[in-house]
């Protein structure tokens, strides 16, 4: 099979042999508790329990009426202690629900719906019903991406199964364990989409799912309508820009969306979620996730509900060594380093690292050598150097020049840096500086509207 790829990317180590022979295990927190995020992907929530309601696996526990928003269910059956702020990812504080298991197997999960005789809009309705959001990391709200705006046709869903990021194996196994789900959510999503064709995503370094998923496909049927893509293994083949690249030959504008060329991208774990809503009415309230590094006693894939805390976890089902030095919720280049272990499991939370001094040596930042090797490692074509320049001197419009809101945060220039410096914290204070003058102007402009209005 030919294997495709995209111009710039890095190589790092891919360290997946630790785990990608662990089969999905279920667990479940030691202190029968949970704390679920009133918000993961999309506009704020809001409660609509109390402390002391008793809730039901797959209950509504927050939602907003925005349409760019997604609702968050309860993740076990039980009572509400607690409406508080407890720490999340990446690092900061945010309202959780705090339920305590009952030790009962209530469900409230909704009708079964045939994904096929429905309407569009119902199809669009229980996607966002369930919860549904993008598990690769961004926690977009998926039924907005299934449902463009006028004028935007899609041909073409891909399914995101590249799992560049080192260490995580969550998406190979779940391709491997419940490839027929996989074909099922993608085949449901090809259908609401009204595209022509679907596509799965792998980097070559999962070739042996060829056959499985191939067999999945020919099982359903679907030989016709889903394919199977190989791209070369390299580090960010699985950014939405470089997949459509490499796959498809199709370039996203700049500030664009996928949509924008007819295409629609999810991740493994989304389409399998998509299935379950339809084929079981069951919402997002259970995350597979990776557990790898080396200062792990046993490297694991595990699949818990939403809510727990990876600390409920150790050691009953993690058995760390005594030399953790780092705890990353997600991937080594991009996720976050978190400040203790009692953080809980959101819906796009992927893999949970824990380290040792080898694995994350603290470099000395050196000044830059100019030495260009950002700009060929820069996956979308930027100048990074000339970004954290112009970051340095203050000079905000002429980093947004360089293609500053372009950078997607991969890491891939810092991995490369010989000097160290920390271009992506760097591009992300710059970005955050951006945002806030964007609000700013915006709320002035409202202001100044509403002043006319009067």
């Amino acid at each position: 099979m030919k294997t495709h790829t995209f111009k710039g990317g890095i190589h790092p180590p891919e360290m997946k042999e630790l785990s990608k022979d662990c089969e999905i295990v279920a667990a479940f927190p030691s202190t029968k508790t949970v704390s679920i995020p009133v918000t993961m992907g999309g506009a704020p929530n809001q409660p609509v329990v109390q402390v002391g309601d008793v809730v039901a696996r797959g209950q509504v526990i927050a939602r907003s009426d925005a349409f760019m928003s997604a609702p968050v269910h309860a993740s076990i059956a039980g009572t509400v202690k607690k409406v508080e702020s407890r720490l999340v990812t990446p690092n900061v504080d945010a309202p959780c629900i705090v339920i305590q298991a009952d030790d009962s197997d209530r469900t409230e999960f909704m009708p079964v719906l045939d994904p096929f005789t429905c309407s569009h809009d119902e199809a669009i309705k229980r996607v966002k019903e369930a919860g549904i959001v993008g598990m690769g990391g961004a926690s977009f709200p998926t039924h907005v991406k299934l449902n463009p705006p006028a004028g935007k046709v899609i041909d073409c869903v891909l399914c995101n199964a590249a799992e560049c990021e080192p260490y995580l194996t969550i998406d190979y196994r779940t391709m491997k364990e419940h490839a027929d789900k996989l074909v099922d959510g993608l085949n449901i999503t090809v259908h609401i989409t009204g595209a022509q064709t679907g596509i799965i995503v792998l980097e070559d370094n999962k070739a042996d799912l060829v056959p499985v998923l191939a067999e999945a496909i020919s099982k359903a049927n679907l030989d016709e309508k889903l394919s199977i893509c190989l791209c070369k293994t390299k580090y960010p083949q699985g950014g939405e820009k470089n997949l459509v690249q490499a796959a498809v030959g199709r370039e996203i504008p700049a500030g664009g969306l996928p949509a924008d060329i007819g295409c629609v991208i999810d991740n493994v774990g989304t389409l399998c979620a998509i299935s379950d809503a339809f084929r079981e009415g069951k919402p997002l309230i259970d995350r597979p996730f990776t557990v790898s590094g080396h200062a792990v006693e046993k490297p694991m894939n595990l699949v818990v509900p939403v809510g727990t805390l990876v600390g409920d976890l150790i050691p009953e089902v993690i058995q760390l060594k005594e030399n953790v030095v780092k705890i990353i919720s997600g991937g080594p280049m991009m996720g976050f380093s978190m400040m203790s272990a009692n953080f809980p499991v959101a819906k796009n939370t992927s893999g949970v690292l824990f380290m040792d001094k080898k694995e994350a040596p603290i470099y000395e930042e050196t000044p830059c050598i100019s030495c260009g090797r950002c700009l060929k490692a820069c996956p979308s074509h930027l100048t990074p150097v000339m970004m954290a320049r112009s970051l340095k001197e203050g000079n905000i419009e002429e980093a947004k020049k360089y293609g500053l809101m372009d950078c997607v945060e991969c890491g891939s220039c810092a991995y490369v840096c010989p000097a160290k410096v920390k271009l992506v914290q760097r591009f992300r204070a710059g970005k955050n500086i951006v945002r806030a003058e964007m609000a700013a102007a915006k709320a002035k402009a409202d202001a100044a509207k509403a002043k006319e209005a009067k």
